[in-house]
């Protein structure tokens, strides 16, 4: 019975001090109504919120998340590699590097690399 009402205290504490920590927590979240704005980029909230995009900023981050994953998609290659060296394997890793390196080379052709 000791053992129960000593558990039930430690809730009612552990209540208290969570019921505090949140609402302080609230209370310094709405000081900061810039923070809490939908445009946190860098945009103006009260300008237009239409404003055009640059489309070149676009497609250069477009290709870096392809390039990224396919450079996700490697590492486990080279190590498998190292630890499993299989030929179909090895062809395989080959063929997905002759398609990455196209790519760039195609990119980089068209001028979608150039930031200027």
């Amino acid at each position: 019975m000791y053992s129960f009402s000593l558990f039930a205290l430690f809730l009612i504490i552990l209540n208290v001090i969570l019921f505090i920590i949140s609402s302080l927590i609230m209370f310094k979240n709405n000081m900061n109504r810039e923070k809490n704005s939908p445009f946190e980029c860098g945009f103006d909230p009260s300008w237009y919120t239409r404003s055009p995009f640059s489309m070149r900023f676009f497609l250069l981050a477009v290709i870096f998340l392809i390039f990224d994953v396919e450079i996700i998609l490697l590492m486990p290659m080279i190590i498998n590699l190292l630890f499993s060296p299989s030929t179909i394997y090895l062809s395989s890793s080959m063929t997905f590097l002759i398609i990455l390196i196209i790519g760039l080379l195609h990119e980089w052709n068209q001028g979608s690399l150039n930031w200027m």
